[in-house]
């Protein structure tokens, strides 16, 4: 049985194959994805050809820069715009590889949206589960979609039974800061091992 921390990353990815769909509201991009997850990762493309597709595909379909600053938390605050924008640079390298890099064999997600609830003007949290097979159980999905442009809806987060997974990996980033004297460029340096390794 997959560990939950491996579950998120592979359930996460799947909101990255958002490529032409033109959702008129936040259950209908989820369901988008989910039909596009399901052809592409069934497709007969090399695992180098998915990767390409999906980090074309993430960066104009996923609020990275959001989710990185949030991720960063309180420190972003205290370095400067120098910094600001390394980091940002660093995270998107970081998430594109690390996402993409572990959905490559991951095939036939099937996710039903059961509903969704308007937080506010900004957010929408989609319900949705992931329905079990012989290999997984039934795992509950809330979709956090950032829907201030409602022409360009946003995946934010991605709640799975609970855990955030933009919240666990903000305590990651923030436990490797601290254990390194509050110096940012630690950070800098673990993100730059993954990307480069």
């Amino acid at each position: 049985m997959l560990n939950i921390k491996v579950k998120i990353l592979i359930i996460f990815c799947l909101l990255l194959f958002n490529s032409t769909v033109q959702a008129k509201n936040p259950s209908e991009l989820i369901v988008g994805i989910v039909d596009q997850a399901s052809s592409i990762l069934s497709g007969n493309l090399s695992d180098n050809e998915k990767i390409t597709q999906l980090n074309d595909i993430a960066e104009n379909n996923v609020d990275i820069k959001g989710i990185g600053f949030y991720t960063l938390g309180k420190f972003r605050k205290n370095i400067s715009s120098e910094d600001q924008d390394r980091y940002a640079d660093l995270f998107r390298k970081y998430f594109l590889k690390s996402f993409s890099s572990r959905l490559v064999t991951y095939t036939d997600p099937k996710i039903n949206v059961i509903s969704e609830k308007v937080v506010n003007e900004k957010y929408t949290i989609v319900n949705s589960i992931l329905v079990a097979t012989e290999k997984r159980p039934e795992v509950k999905i809330d979709w956090r979609v950032y829907t201030k442009n409602p022409d360009k809806p946003l995946i934010r987060d991605l709640i799975v039974e609970g855990l955030s997974l933009a919240r666990t990996q903000k305590e990651e980033f923030k436990s490797v800061i601290q254990n390194n004297n509050n110096d940012i460029n630690a950070l800098f340096k673990t993100l730059e091992d993954f990307i480069n390794k």
